[in-house]
């Protein structure tokens, strides 16, 4: 399994844009399906986006058009960019994978885990 560590997170104005990073150590990154999730407090750990093995990729209807993902296998890094932020969405964002080439929405289906960045946005 790969271990995983995120970046990027921190205090955004609402409009800002912000770009969270995710290193990914061990294992083998270019076959691992990644994704990112993110959790508010007293809700529950949603899928935000993710992109498959084969390049794939899968937004959320909440963040749909606001949000470019990308991953770049040489450096073992995935990538999110957020733009147009509002208030919800401030929450920890955690970087997940499975090694699979679908990616799934499901946080049951990600067998490693980041420990998370905090992202809030002021409003």
């Amino acid at each position: 399994q790969v271990q995983l560590i995120e970046s990027g997170g921190g205090v955004v104005q609402a409009g800002g844009s912000l770009r969270l990073s995710c290193a990914a150590s061990g294992g083998t990154f270019s076959t691992n399906t990644m994704a990112w999730f993110r959790q508010a407090p007293g809700k529950e750990r949603e899928f935000v986006g993710g992109i498959s093995w084969t390049g794939a990729p899968g937004v959320a209807d909440s963040v749909k058009g606001r949000l470019t993902l990308s991953r770049d296998n040489a450096k073992s890094t995935l990538y999110l960019q957020m733009s147009s932020l509002k208030p919800e969405d401030t929450a920890v964002y955690y970087c997940a994978a499975r090694v699979s080439a679908i990616l799934s929405p499901e946080t049951t289906d990600f067998t490693s885990w980041g420990q998370g960045t905090q992202v809030t946005v002021s409003s």
